[in-house]
């Protein structure tokens, strides 16, 4: 009986080392991880789903891996904040590039589109359940676990914003362009352009000969036109700008701009000049106004190199053309899907278009009108943006665009529409977005030259809204 007990004791410490000697081997795992999924919008025929992912551990967790399955019926659209891979109905999100570190006591989310009326489930987080914050198959950790449960919701102070910097601008806000080159259109100083306007993109910076690179300064025509107009007396202007309230910003592109950004030394040359000019000017941020094509990959790059330069205070808008907004994943689109937390708003060219179609899908609607306008914000509404993201570009009346010229009052009604779901044509959005930005005009020049109509019609109504 002794010698039995002893050699089951051996045994015993045998397999106790065996097993030790495995769990050491095993690679390491940030226990406490959890996620937790909710339904940010549900209109019965789909739904936008977020997920968030706390680190309720002492380590931080480098990169993130999260599974679910979808049911028969039930098929994901577009994302954001996430990289997927699908196979059938389960779907595996993983991180991207700047979200994949979570910090013990912060959270990170990723969000979806999902049509039908179906739920995730059987959700695996680095291959453990979401909720059990440890791996399934895996010993216990050799140090014993916190004696307080891991927080669900992260604290206040420690995770990531998710919103983007307000820039000191207004929660509804009136766009307008600044031309830094003599055409037909009336010539302006910075400093006279109209109090209506909150946010002032001046057009446009340009490309130099190192691929990525941007150039700024008061251009000769303009300069002749007011007789005499220098970079200093810009710069001052900006400064007046400011004290008024306002933001100015730095226009990329224009129908001839050729700024190139493809490849990650572009990415670097753009960062590095646009904040020099920043520096240089005093602007507040900056604005994508590329027509002619580009790399979502590296403008995020190059966009999120710039904002850590300068700062989050720093504002990125862009002005795709109509055709650019069509699809989540063209170009435009996926770029603004892509830097979602950063981004401040898009101003989508909603003129020189033609007929297309909305969120709807069902038919082509005609430039120039509410149904237009309204269809084709509603694809950007319900495929990923936030209200406070999207914004209605306009031209502000004759020699502004060659086609899509509307009264002040349809841009209005375009807005009450999204706004509140009042003055809306025939096409009426599967909700009301109260949010909504506000609208963009091409341009200041021409709206002094045809009256101020836009400024004076539209200023006053993004006020009302709520």
């Amino acid at each position: 009986m002794k010698r039995s007990r002893t050699l089951v004791l051996s045994l015993v410490a045998a397999l106790a080392a065996t097993l030790g000697a495995a769990w050491v081997a095993l690679p390491a795992y940030a226990a406490g991880a959890t996620a937790s999924f909710v339904k940010t919008a549900d209109w019965g025929s789909g739904w936008e789903g977020k997920y968030t992912i706390t680190n309720g551990g002492s380590s931080t967790i480098n990169g993130w891996s999260l599974a679910f399955d979808l049911p028969s019926g039930t098929t994901l659209g577009s994302y954001w904040d996430a990289l997927l891979s699908s196979s059938g109905q389960r779907h595996t999100f993983t991180n991207r590039s700047w979200n994949g570190a979570i910090a013990p006591g912060a959270s990170v989310s990723f969000g979806f589109l999902a049509s039908g009326s179906g739920s995730p489930s059987g959700c695996q987080l680095n291959g453990a359940s979401c909720g059990s914050g440890t791996p399934p198959t895996t010993p216990p950790p050799t140090t014993p676990p916190p004696t307080t449960p891991p927080p669900t919701t992260p604290p206040p102070t420690t995770p990531p914003p998710t919103d983007p910097p307000t820039g000191g601008l207004p929660k509804h806000l009136l766009t307008g362009y600044w031309h830094n080159f003599d055409n037909p259109a009336v010539e302006l100083r910075l400093r006279d352009v109209p109090a209506e306007y909150d946010l002032v993109a001046v057009a446009f910076a340009e490309a130099t000969a190192t691929p990525g690179a941007l150039t700024f300064g008061i251009d000769s025509g303009l300069a002749a036109a007011l007789g005499g107009y220098t970079d200093a007396d810009f710069t001052a202007d900006v400064r007046t700008l400011h004290s008024r309230g306002k933001r100015v910003i730095l226009s990329v592109g224009g129908e001839t701009g050729r700024v190139s950004v493809n490849n990650a030394a572009s990415a670097t040359a753009f960062a590095d000049t646009a904040a020099a000019l920043i520096a240089r000017y005093g602007f507040d941020g900056i604005d994508i106004d590329l027509e002619n094509g580009l790399n979502p990959t590296y403008m995020a790059q190059a966009l999120r190199a710039l904002r850590a330069k300068v700062g989050s205070g720093l504002i990125i808008a862009m002005a795709p053309q109509t055709i650019d907004m069509q699809n989540p994943a063209g170009g435009y689109f996926k770029l603004a899907l892509d830097i979602k937390d950063i981004l401040t708003v898009v101003n989508t060219q909603y003129y020189n278009s033609g007929a297309m179609l909305g969120c709807d899908q069902n038919a082509a609607y005609g430039q120039g009108t509410v149904n237009f306008i309204v269809a084709l914000a509603c694809i950007q509404l319900e495929a990923g943006l936030r209200p406070d993201q999207v914004g209605l570009g306009l031209p502000a009346g004759a020699g502004a665009a060659g086609g899509g010229i509307v009264a002040p009052s349809v841009v209005n009604a375009a807005l009450d529409c999204l706004a509140r779901g009042t003055n809306c044509g025939s096409f009426r959005p599967p909700r009301t977005y109260p949010g909504i930005r506000g609208a963009m005009t091409w341009s200041v020049n021409w709206d002094v030259s045809n009256g101020n109509g836009f400024a004076n019609t539209v200023g006053p109504h993004l006020d009302t809204l709520p």
